[in-house]
């Protein structure tokens, strides 16, 4: 990437931040859960740079090398057969088949104690609001995020054949998968009745970050919930919220100290707050 390349990036994501903030900030003053006490840190800032231009760095070559190895191996009638699909048939399976890959990938982080202590990062938010979306480990996010990718490519979804909306699909499954988590990490009370059971919702992401004892290790997927339920990992009772975020032992020292805890001699003990969970 280019210096003027990364300025650009970087004043588009600007842009977005503003757009966000137009959004969310008024939304969490009028409807608000629960009171901020922690209020906006520089790391906050950081951490939504850093989150949306490394990641995809790193991405960039592992999805190219990806796509090639599957356009390889497999069979051209069934890619023949893909691309007659109806773009919109080929957009939902796309993010349906996203959203099982990324699910399974986010469960792996809670039950494999190595990919926890990147994991960890994310979930020391002890206070949750749309900004919070972007506090998490860079390599912990590329690890997910390829999970819900590389399916595509190898069911054929994607593919570097593909041209007009069909090359976009990646895209737009990362794009609503992004914006579709600043909305469930919000800090809004808002309850959606039955509709909660087939769009993620602030009710059902605030659940997946208590560090309580009910609803720990629970609502894994990033926009299904039915997705969970068939996993039996929902958890997401009626006109209830957590009463504790954030894990057992905090991670203190800033930014620096987050992003070198994965690497840190005693970074194990703090997978004690993940318990390997069967489902319900």
């Amino acid at each position: 990437m280019t210096l003027s390349g990364m300025a650009i990036d970087v004043a588009r994501l600007s842009v977005w931040l503003v757009l966000l903030a137009l959004l969310f900030v008024p939304l969490e003053w009028l409807f608000s859960l629960r009171e901020r006490r922690g209020q906006w840190r520089f790391v906050d800032l950081a951490y939504y740079f850093l989150n949306s231009l490394l990641p995809g760095v790193i991405i960039a070559p592992v999805m190219a090398t990806v796509a090639v190895l599957a356009q390889r191996v497999t069979p051209g009638a069934y890619l023949a057969w893909i691309a007659a699909l109806p773009f919109a048939a080929k957009l939902v399976a796309g993010l349906l088949i996203a959203e099982i890959g990324s699910y399974w990938a986010h469960r792996w982080c809670h039950e494999v104690p190595f990919l926890w202590r990147f994991h960890a990062v994310h979930h020391s938010v002890e206070h949750l609001d749309w900004l919070a979306n972007t506090r998490a480990h860079p390599l912990d996010i590329v690890f997910v995020r390829l999970c819900g990718l590389v399916p595509l490519y190898m069911l054929g979804l994607a593919s570097t054949q593909a041209t007009g909306a069909d090359a976009m699909i990646p895209v737009y499954v990362t794009l609503v998968g992004t914006v579709w988590s600043f909305l469930v990490h919000a800090n809004v009370r808002w309850r959606f009745g039955w509709l909660e059971q087939v769009a993620a919702t602030p009710a059902f992401h605030h659940w997946h970050h208590t560090n309580g004892a009910e609803g720990r290790d629970r609502n894994y997927s990033a926009m299904f919930p039915w997705v969970d339920r068939m996993f039996g990992t929902l958890h997401l009772p009626k006109d209830q919220w957590p009463p504790v975020y954030g894990i057992d032992k905090p991670i203190r020292g800033g930014m620096a100290a987050e992003l070198l805890h994965p690497f840190r001699d005693e970074a194990p003990e703090v997978v004690e707050a993940r318990p390997v969970r069967s489902g319900e």
